[in-house]
């Protein structure tokens, strides 16, 4: 009986002391699995500066807003250039020129604009290994 009493102190002392890892876990996970981008039932593309991308329960995921419209989702009212920018080619400072579909695209802050890739190259860019 002794020996049971042990075993079940033993075990809940193990159980608690790994709980925090496990929840942890779960943390790290719900942050991967978080969406770049919530098209809602209703079809709006919300991204994470959109006001709504939090109240955003019911959605389909997509990795930009570009693959949102493109999909049949609309821009919410007030953000037209959300559009032009998932369109626009991104030159960035080291002379890469990033499409919407390049890895790199979102990272890709410090950049001169173009229209197309071609424009890119052809300023003196090259394209993404």
């Amino acid at each position: 009986m002794i020996a049971n009493m042990f075993r079940l102190c033993l075990l809940g002392a193990l159980l608690s002391g790994l709980s925090p890892v496990f929840a942890a876990d779960k943390a790290a996970d719900k942050a991967a699995a978080e969406p770049v981008v919530k098209k809602s039932d209703s079809g709006i593309c919300h991204d994470k500066t959109s006001p709504s991308f939090a109240n955003t329960k019911k959605f389909t995921a997509f990795a930009s807003v570009d693959e949102c419209v493109k999909s049949g989702g609309k821009l919410p009212a007030g953000q037209p250039a959300a559009a032009t920018a998932a369109s626009i080619v991104k030159k960035s400072d080291s002379g890469i020129c990033h499409d919407s579909k390049s890895p790199s695209y979102e990272r890709t802050k410090k950049f001169t604009e173009f229209k197309t890739v071609d424009e890119c190259v052809k300023s003196g860019g090259k394209l993404p290994k």
